[in-house]
C-alpha cells in the first residue's frame, strides 16, 4: 500500500494543488469586464477590515512583521489554495447559491481534478486491491426540481483511508478514488467506493503555523465531494458528510451543512449502503 503518510508534505500538496488551480482554472477571464468601481468597493471594504482589526486591537509591529513573514510562508509553500478554500470559500458558496431552490451545495476545496475516468452509471471507483476502509454502495439519481429525470454526470472524488488524495500525495495511483458517473435518461446511477476517514489538513506548512499559533485543531470529518452537471441545469459541487463525526459540529472548513449529511445502512456483508440523489435548478436566463 501507499507510504504517502510517511512522505506527504505540507508544501509538496499545496505546489501541487497551486500548479492544478493555475492549470485548470482561468479566474481573471471570468472577471476582466468587472467595473473599476466594483473592484474599488471590495478592495476598498477588505482594507478598511484590516485596518479596523489593526487600530482596535492595537497590533504592535512585531505582530505585524509575523503577519508579514506567514504570508510570505503561505505562497512559498504553496498554501494559498488551502488557505482560501479552507476559511474562506464557505462564506463565497454560500453567497454564490443562496437563491437555488434543488440540493445543497458545499465547497469543492482545492483537491479536485478534472477528467477522471468515465465509469458508467452503474461501477466502481478506481481503487487499489485490497483498499482500506468499509465497502460503500451509493445509489440515487439525478433530477430537476420538479422531479424531471436528467441524464448527467456525477463527478465523485474522495481521500482514502488515511486521508491522502491521489496526485496531491506520493505513492498513489493517479485516478484513485476519482470517477466520473454518466446517467442515462433515468438519471439513475450506482456507486461503490470505501467510506472515508476523518483526516487533519496538512499542518507541516503555513496553514499549520496558523492552526497551532490560534490554538485551533486541523481536522476535517469524513466526505465525499461530488460535482453533478446536466444540460440546462447548474453545476452543483457539494460535500456529503456521515453520521456521528465527531468534527460535523466543528469542521476547520465550516462547510457541514445537515442536508448533506448521509444515512448509511450497515448491510448484512458489512457494506454500507446509501440513497441520496440531487435535484439540479435550472439555469437562469
Amino acid at each position: 500500500m501507499s507510504t504517502a503518510e510517511e512522505t506527504a508534505t505540507a508544501a509538496a500538496s499545496g505546489a501541487a494543488a497551486t500548479e492544478r488551480f493555475h492549470h485548470d482554472k482561468s479566474p481573471y477571464e471570468a472577471v476582466k469586464d468587472t467595473p473599476k468601481e466594483r473592484v474599488d468597493l471590495l478592495a476598498r471594504e477588505v482594507l478598511d477590515a484590516i485596518h479596523r482589526t489593526i487600530r482596535e486591537h492595537r497590533v504592535t509591529y512585531d505582530e505585524y512583521n509575523a503577519l508579514k513573514a506567514w504570508l510570505i510562508q503561505v505562497g512559498q509553500d504553496g498554501e494559498w489554495p488551502l488557505f482560501l478554500d479552507v476559511w474562506v470559500e464557505h462564506v463565497v458558496e454560500d453567497v454564490a447559491t443562496a437563491g437555488r431552490r434543488g440540493s445543497k451545495g458545499s465547497i469543492e476545496g482545492p483537491y479536485y481534478v478534472p477528467n477522471a475516468p468515465e465509469r458508467g452509471a452503474d461501477a466502481s471507483l478506481p481503487m487499489r486491491d485490497g483498499e482500506p476502509g468499509t465497502p460503500l454502495l451509493w445509489e440515487g439519481a439525478i433530477t430537476s426540481i420538479d422531479g424531471t429525470p436528467l441524464a448527467g454526470t456525477v463527478e465523485l472524488w474522495q481521500a482514502d483511508a488515511d486521508g491522502y488524495y491521489s496526485q496531491f500525495a506520493p505513492g498513489i495511483p493517479e485516478w484513485n478514488l476519482r470517477g466520473t458517473f454518466t446517467t442515462g435518461p433515468d438519471g439513475k446511477f450506482r456507486i461503490r467506493t470505501i467510506q472515508p476517514a476523518p483526516y487533519q489538513i496538512p499542518t507541516d506548512g503555513a496553514c499549520g503555523k496558523l492552526i497551532a499559533a490560534a490554538g485551533w485543531h486541523a481536522w476535517r470529518p469524513a466526505h465525499l465531494h461530488v460535482k453533478v452537471t446536466a444540460p440546462g441545469h447548474q453545476e452543483l459541487v457539494a460535500q456529503l458528510y456521515f453520521p456521528g463525526d465527531p468534527h460535523n459540529d466543528d469542521d476547520i472548513a465550516s462547510a457541514v451543512k445537515p442536508e448533506l449529511i448521509l444515512a448509511p445502512v450497515v448491510q448484512d456483508d458489512g457494506t454500507a449502503r446509501i440513497e441520496y440523489g440531487f435535484e439540479l435548478d435550472p439555469q437562469e436566463d
